[in-house]
């Protein structure tokens, strides 16, 4: 905290963007700084996020419009920019189709987060051994091989399974891939939140745990039966809105920088 006062009073920026942090919103605003606070779904009604949410000039909601946080004040929603999902893989082009057709079984990814899993080896090795017509990949959790660009894999994928964290939901939907969401436990209920939402919209097909292994061939159908309507959720142009919005408030103070606080 001392070091992030001092940069501010040394290079008194235009706008201060924090990165979920109450403690290093609250600190920028004290010192007179203008602050957009990146908002995060669940419940936010404790003292501190109220405290944050109340002070920032701007948040950013990476999720649409049309499905808004339901617990939120007016006063939060007034100042919201819905930004729709954010990848690094928005805009990217798909790679081409690799030659020689299509493989003889469908392939599901499993996209799991380093912020911990809520699924066993077990459960997986149920869930492969109880659909022997697709094949299964996993990427991240602790013991599969990491992989430093998993575009590819997602964009081939039949169906992708994941977690209900913005960064996994983002990149399935900039990957335009049919997804089952199986929300984790998370501090505020983000994730259940985040679910919640994509059950509302009918984007992806939902879960609230892990399903058993019979279970698993007739979800797998169900999700590449759904139909493909990513793009309501994330339609490419989120980071670039943000940037729009962050450029338009530090232009109010000229002359003055700005700063992302993580």
């Amino acid at each position: 905290m001392g070091a992030i006062a001092e940069w501010i009073r040394r290079e008194r920026p235009a706008l201060f963007v924090s990165d979920v942090s109450v403690e290093a919103a609250t600190l920028a605003r004290l010192m007179g700084t203008p602050v957009v606070v990146a908002a995060m779904r669940g419940d936010r009604g404790d003292e501190a996020h109220r405290l944050a949410y109340d002070l920032a000039d701007a948040l950013i909601a990476p999720w649409p419009q049309f499905l808004p946080e339901p617990d939120w004040p007016a006063r939060w929603h007034a100042k919201t920019l819905h930004t729709g999902g954010i990848s690094r893989y928005d805009g990217r082009p798909r790679p081409l189709p690799v030659s020689g057709g299509r493989p003889s079984r469908k392939e599901v990814v499993v996209m799991l987060g380093a912020g911990g899993a809520d699924i066993t080896d077990r459960q997986l090795a149920e869930a492969v051994h109880a659909t022997p017509d697709w094949s299964w990949t996993v990427l991240g959790g602790p013991d599969a091989d990491w992989i430093e660009d998993p575009w590819p894999v997602l964009c081939r994928a039949d169906v992708v399974i994941t977690h209900a964290g913005q960064n996994a939901v983002a990149e399935c939907a900039a990957a335009r891939v049919p997804a089952v969401v199986i929300p984790q436990d998370r501090p505020h209920g983000e994730q259940h939140a985040t679910a919640r939402a994509l059950r509302a919209a009918g984007l992806a097909t939902v879960r609230d745990s892990w399903p058993p292994p019979q279970e698993w061939t007739g979800l797998l159908v169900e999700a590449t039966a759904r139909e493909a309507r990513w793009e309501r959720w994330s339609p490419g142009d989120g980071a670039r809105r943000a940037a729009r919005l962050l450029g338009e408030l530090a232009l109010r103070a000229p002359g003055r920088s700005a700063c992302v606080s993580r």
